[in-house]
């Protein structure tokens, strides 16, 4: 029965609540995918302000329902298109190396660890595998005071 609701919320009016759940959910959805950010306080209030109440809970199940959950935000380097670009080139030049080259290569990665301040968790609505979409991630820039940075590497 729900299939029948147009989700543009311009249907009669004479359907009552199930044409201000209808609007709900298509507000919910469109909020969540404008802003994976907001959290469920922000989409009751919003919902409030729009006339309908609904607990987190509601909500919450709704957005399961369409195959979104809460998830921590990965942390990703803060890219410039101009570092994008330097890795697709690097990615590119060496797609037909032999297993041989890649032997000799010394590989390093480097953390961040805060010794004062909170570093705390995001949430985001998300689906699988949207992780790492620039929606979905907080970019992380490895400066400033507070912190300690530990560089590390390996060889094969």
């Amino acid at each position: 029965k729900m299939e029948e609701i147009q989700d543009d919320c311009q249907s009669p009016s004479d359907w009552g609540p199930m044409q201000d759940l209808a609007c709900g959910v298509s507000m919910i959805l469109r909020k969540v995918r404008d802003q994976p950010r907001t959290t469920w306080e922000d989409l009751v209030n919003d919902l409030k302000r729009a006339g309908t109440t609904v607990s987190t809970v509601s909500i919450s199940n709704t957005l399961h329902r369409h195959g979104l959950k809460s998830c921590s935000a990965c942390k990703v380097p803060l890219l410039k298109p101009a570092h994008v670009q330097a890795r697709l080139k690097f990615a590119k030049d060496h797609l037909d190396d032999p297993e041989e080259a890649w032997e000799k290569v010394m590989w390093s990665d480097e953390t961040k660890i805060e010794v004062s301040g909170i570093n705390s968790i995001h949430r985001v609505w998300r689906k699988k595998k949207d992780e790492y979409n620039p929606k979905n991630a907080i970019p992380i820039v490895k400066h400033g005071g507070g912190n300690i940075m530990l560089w590390g590497c390996f060889s094969a």
